[in-house]
């Protein structure tokens, strides 16, 4: 790196917390290394950098030699590589950097965020038992056993998807009637002519995945996905003890005044899914501007518009990508100058994968086709672009995402805002833009004067850091600017365009 003192000086400012942990290594490499390197694989990712201690918030170099350096990343490869003590290796070679800065030396590892499908991140062959690790702001610590079965059944959603499963118990008749006959209408309008639109209730549900055979048991009932779009209170209770869904308008600045309007289960209304969205997306769209348009016939007017998808795609993100079951539920809030969509659980990606886009994996896919086939929800991506798209043409800011972990329970929370953008930020917003372009351009310039360049040499080059100059590249090869030829610490890299 072109200026390594003033990159360890902006990672001090972090101190410890969510992205970054300092590790005094005068002894060795520290057990504590280990469950870091568990707890950001399990959650967002994180930066550990070996060769600093810590002390009453303030920081010390331990002065490591460049024998011990070598020892440490030797050590630490050895055992990033053995089962008994990581289940699983997330770095590669451009992942582990060595610096110096006068006569100290230091190791910096920058942990990548485990993808669904292979977490949870373990040490000493278990998941259980205290050995798998989360971050949160106040640093590591073990996650529950409940915590690590989550973990788990994310990582098989693809194979046994959350919404298939099958509650033999429970039947057709254990449906609203009057829902499946307001989703069959609407149905039947988007899907004129339609296979489907003749057959028996029972035969259209389960063509829909709201009704299936057990497949160990061979017995039939309602599956998650059918007792979600379709049930009665009596059912939605029976299948999650815990299932409240709750929308909140927020309009007054009279604080003694807790909402202006909520919808949530009161036992004056069935409330499932279908029936939920029904009732709070009038209620979100009186927030957005409808302008005055006419369709073709120049008599019928038009009152949809990009910002409506986009407030479809949230809401139906937001009930398909829960993690039903948790003791948390769904919370939909309207505020004066924001829309609020807030689920339990985390994210199978990552926020930045959520943004590129072309991710379609889901938790609840069944239910993601019932809002699909009448005319909601996208199933092509993460439905991103849509949300981008039709908030940026109405000169709002773009959607902003975070997830929380926490040791009792995660969230993912998406705010959409109704004030325009400022010329400040969108100045900011060129800016980024031109300065992202600028490096794009600067990487594959670089790439073809030497292709076995490393993300590290790149970094020093151009001035940016580690963590920068990954973006970027993983945009160009999405893109297929680039593609990386041979195993990762040792292969070559090829600029298409």
């Amino acid at each position: 790196m072109k200026d390594f003192r003033k990159y360890i000086l902006d990672l001090c400012g972090k101190k410890e917390g969510y992205e970054v942990e300092f590790k005094g290594a005068k002894g060795g490499l520290p057990e504590s290394f280990w469950e870091s390197y568990s707890a950001f694989g399990n959650t967002a990712g994180g930066i550990i950098v070996l060769g600093i201690a810590e002390k009453n918030n303030r920081f010390y170099p331990d002065g490591l030699t460049e024998e011990q350096t070598h020892k440490f990343k030797k050590n630490f490869w050895d055992l990033a590589h053995n089962p008994q003590k990581v289940n699983v290796c997330l770095c590669n070679e451009d992942d582990v950097i060595e610096e110096v800065d006068g006569e100290a030396h230091y190791l910096i590892f920058m942990i990548p965020r485990a993808s669904f499908d292979i977490k949870p991140v373990y040490l000493n062959g278990d998941p259980f038992h205290g050995n798998t690790y989360r971050r949160n702001h106040e640093g590591d610590y073990h996650c529950s056993d409940n915590e690590v079965r989550l973990m788990m059944a994310d990582s098989i959603v693809l194979q046994n998807p959350q919404d298939a499963r099958v509650f033999n118990g429970l039947k057709m008749e254990d449906l609203d009637e009057n829902t499946i006959r307001q989703y069959r209408q609407v149905f039947s309008i988007r899907n004129e002519g339609h296979a489907w639109n003749n057959l028996p209730d029972k035969e259209f549900i389960t063509k829909l995945g709201g009704y299936a055979k057990n497949p160990d048991t061979g017995d039939e009932g309602l599956t998650l996905a059918g007792v979600l779009m379709f049930g009665q209170d009596t059912t939605l209770t029976t299948a999650l003890p815990y299932y409240f869904v709750d929308y909140r308008e927020k309009l007054s600045s009279d604080p003694e005044i807790r909402w202006t309007d909520r919808v949530c289960p009161d036992g004056r209304w069935q409330p499932n899914l279908y029936q939920f969205y029904s009732r709070i997306y009038p209620k979100l769209s009186q927030a957005l501007p409808v302008p005055f348009k006419l369709d073709e016939t120049g008599f019928n007017r038009i009152d949809d518009t990009p910002a409506h998808k986009s407030l479809r795609e949230s809401i139906v993100n937001t009930l398909c990508h829960c993690h039903w079951g948790m003791m948390e539920g769904i919370v939909i809030e309207r505020y004066p100058d924001r829309l609020y969509f807030s689920d339990p659980g985390v994210m199978l990606i990552s926020i930045d994968e959520f943004f590129e886009g072309g991710h379609s994996f889901c938790r609840n896919p069944a239910l993601q086709t019932m809002f699909r086939l009448i005319g909601t929800g996208d199933k092509a991506g993460s439905g991103a672009d849509v949300i981008r798209k039709g908030w940026n043409e109405n000169g709002w800011p773009n959607p902003e995402l975070n997830e929380h972990f926490g040791s009792y329970s995660d969230r993912v929370e998406l705010t959409l805002r109704l004030t325009a953008v400022t010329e400040t930020e969108k100045s900011a917003v060129k800016s980024a833009v031109k300065s992202a372009v600028k490096s794009a351009v600067r990487i594959k310039e670089l790439m073809r004067e030497n292709k076995k360049i490393t993300i590290a040499e790149i970094a020093s080059e151009i001035g940016i850091t580690v963590s920068g100059v990954e973006k970027a590249v993983k945009k160009l090869r999405l893109s297929g600017e680039i593609i990386h030829k041979g195993p990762a610490n040792a292969g070559e890299w090829e600029v298409i365009k």
